[in-house]
């Protein structure tokens, strides 16, 4: 775009200031805008259920949520798909041990296919598309929401029953973005119990509110420490900040969950410890978290049965059913 032209930076009419070049340069990128949204329509449309882990600051395990919400879905039989939305920071690949990289010549179509954790995880994350993963990405707002546009529009997602997105703390591009691109996300705030979390989960309250994004519920992550020694719990950063929240605001209240150091070992080795059948207070906690995420966002049970049958996720037929 000329600095002459005084219209838009989509160019969207006509101007006699805009060169026969630019005009096709910005005709070109409609086109191209255009046809992403109608991807990103139909990728959407394959989805029943979408879920943004959000934190109102850093620091409150909002990624280890994200991923053990995913596989904890997927362990009951759930068709998910995890999308990490934390740019600068992608942690999913690592937390799952996902170490292979984007082979071009499986791009078929446009579509991408995802890292596949499982037989129901799907995961797609910026260190896929990366040769090298300590390489800093330093972008600005524009290139981050494409980015998003695409993991949703040109990911090869298929039908999947949820999908949990991991954002980056706070409320800037990423989130907004994510709201912007998906009309029916559902979000999941994560909290730590001390009042300085509790006082940015509020912002992430609220901005759910401006962006009409319908929070699902507050968990409290960190809630206590299991000592190792003798499994007692200690209330390292105090306890019932994220019940307090949830009933200042009227949400619901999904669950606490309280520090583990085998949450810590599982998230560095990439083996999810709360997701595992461990048989410890931490893993009965999050399993609460899950139930009660099920509950609120229940997938039709008829669907889930016939997903990747000859129904196609339809009523099942003894006609074509090959499930």
């Amino acid at each position: 775009m000329s600095t002459s032209c005084k219209k838009s930076a989509t160019c969207p009419s006509k101007s006699d200031a805009c060169s026969d070049k630019n005009e096709k340069s910005c005709t070109s990128a409609q086109a191209t805008i255009a046809q992403q949204d109608t991807s990103i329509k139909s990728a959407l449309g394959k989805i029943n259920k979408k879920i943004l882990v959000m934190s109102g600051k850093g620091g409150v395990g909002k990624s280890t949520v994200a991923t053990n919400l995913a596989l904890g879905l997927a362990n009951r039989g759930y068709k998910v798909g995890l999308m990490d939305v934390d740019l600068h920071g992608p942690d999913i690949c690592r937390m799952l041990n996902l170490t292979g990289s984007l082979d071009g010549s499986k791009v078929i179509d446009g579509r991408v296919p995802p890292m596949v954790y499982s037989d129901n995880l799907k995961v797609i994350s910026l260190e896929y598309m990366m040769q090298n993963r300590d390489e800093a990405i330093i972008w600005r707002g524009p290139l981050k929401m494409q980015a998003i546009r695409q993991f949703v529009g040109e990911i090869d997602w298929g039908e999947l029953d949820y999908l949990v997105i991991d954002a980056p703390p706070g409320t800037g591009d990423e989130p907004l973005s994510v709201a912007q691109t998906i009309k029916d996300v559902n979000a999941l705030i994560v909290t730590t119990p001390q009042n300085l979390a509790l006082a940015d989960v509020r912002k992430s309250i609220n901005f759910c509110k401006q962006v009409n994004i319908k929070v699902l519920g507050i968990v409290e992550n960190m809630s206590g420490l299991i000592c190792p020694h003798c499994d007692e719990k200690v209330d390292l950063f105090k306890t019932g900040g994220g019940k307090q929240i949830a009933l200042e605001f009227t949400l619901p209240f999904l669950g606490s969950v309280p520090l583990d150091p085998n949450v810590v070992l599982g998230g560095d080795e990439g083996r999810p410890y709360l997701a595992s059948n461990a048989d410890s207070q931490a893993t009965k906690a999050f399993a609460e978290v899950v139930n009660n995420v099920e509950e609120s966002l229940p997938v039709n049970k008829a669907s889930l049965d016939t997903v990747g049958c000859g129904c196609a996720g339809g009523d099942c037929s003894p006609t074509n059913c090959d499930c």
